[in-house]
């Protein structure tokens, strides 16, 4: 079997533990079934301009070099993110030969993309010289096609999918103790970078209104604070409007991740735009409720009354769906909905697909 080459911007360290966790995992699950992969990526963010044009440089010099010296031995390249990591695919299929795939995350095309007209025409030229596109979801493969012309034959829809070896349901007492999280209240948190476009600040109010009415919920906010002067915004928020049992959390591990979702009550996502939300599926896993915002991926997701979605950039919509969460349990009905989109997403169902594409793509494989 010849060697697939993962390139991609994102990518965990020591120092990093969540930067590109899902592009780890997909690595990890292809080894783990017998694939032969080389990652050549960034692992952690840059801190400034210089900084991170060095660290880009660094990374394209590494992996031409890598193509020129194993380009024989080379089945397949997957970029994760169409730009700026498909550049480097694409530069492997003119220069080499070498056939490659994309999957698009979102960010690519909803922010990346639209920065300049340039940038634009960079992905538009790596989407159409892609041997197939991957989305992580329905939203995005509708964008691929219609905004920049791909076949849609050429396009599909997959996640990078859930391990359930580790998002699953846990006895909810026995995961609050060992996160010494209060037995008998409820729990909401949200996961992910505290920034304005994850919808922070609504959900602040959002809090602070269901509060009144559920004096026994307590917020945990666990991710990357390195937008610090977000995150001092957002705490001088709590102190003005003396919101209580607000508490932040650094990022933690897939397994210390898993025994908070099992602990919560309901996990908030109430960002302005996600290409689909895989923190949601994690949540579903692992049997917590879900209030989210109707944007990209989300409302795939959660059809079907998986979970509750609200309108984005809307406190007071917000508030009504984590109250709705709050008064309503889980139906049968809900819960085998919920079952069934945990399993189509599932690690197992993943590596079948992406088998199939680097069979039918690829060289060697």
């Amino acid at each position: 079997m010849k060697k697939a080459v993962i390139f991609s911007n994102m990518y965990p360290s020591a120092e990093h533990l969540t930067y590109g966790i899902f592009v780890k995992n997909q690595v990890e699950l292809l080894q783990n079934n017998g694939f032969d992969v080389k990652v050549i990526a960034i692992h952690e963010p840059g801190k400034g301009p210089i900084e991170k044009i060095s660290k880009y440089i660094s990374w394209g010099l590494q992996s031409f070099t890598y193509l020129l010296t194993n380009k024989k031995k080379i089945g397949i390249t997957h970029a994760h993110y169409a730009f700026p990591t498909g550049i480097l695919s694409y530069i492997g299929k003119k220069l080499f030969g070498l056939p490659y795939i994309v999957t698009v995350h979102g960010g690519d095309l909803d922010k990346m993309a639209k920065k300049s007209s340039r940038i634009a025409g960079f992905t538009r030229k790596i989407l159409e010289e892609a041997s197939h596109i991957i989305t992580v979801g329905e939203k995005l493969r509708q964008d691929v096609i219609e905004d920049y012309g791909i076949a849609p034959s050429n396009v599909e829809v997959m996640s990078m999918g859930v391990d359930t070896n580790i998002f699953k349901p846990m006895g909810r007492e026995e995961a609050r103790l060992l996160l010494n999280v209060p037995l008998n209240e409820h729990v909401l948190i949200f996961v992910g970078n505290v920034i304005e476009s994850k919808g922070v600040m609504e959900l602040l109010e959002a809090y602070r209104q269901v509060k009144a009415s559920h004096p026994d919920l307590l917020l945990y906010i666990i991710g990357s604070q390195k937008d610090q002067r977000f995150t001092e915004t957002v705490k001088q928020k709590i102190q003005e409007t003396g919101a209580a049992g607000i508490e932040f959390k650094e990022p933690v591990s897939q397994t210390e991740l898993a025994k908070w979702m099992s602990a919560a009550d309901i996990l908030a996502l109430p960002s302005y735009h996600e290409g689909f939300g895989l923190v949601v599926l994690e949540a579903l896993a692992s049997g917590a409720k879900v209030v989210a915002t109707n944007v990209g991926g989300l409302p795939y997701l959660l059809q079907d009354g998986a979970g509750i979605l609200v309108e984005p950039r809307s406190a007071d919509s917000l508030a009504e769906g984590l109250d709705q969460a709050l008064s309503n349990e889980v139906t049968r009905a809900q819960q085998e909905v919920i079952q069934q989109a945990v399993q189509q997403h599932s690690f197992e169902v993943i590596v079948k697909r992406l088998n199939d594409i680097y069979s039918r793509y690829g060289k060697g494989f």
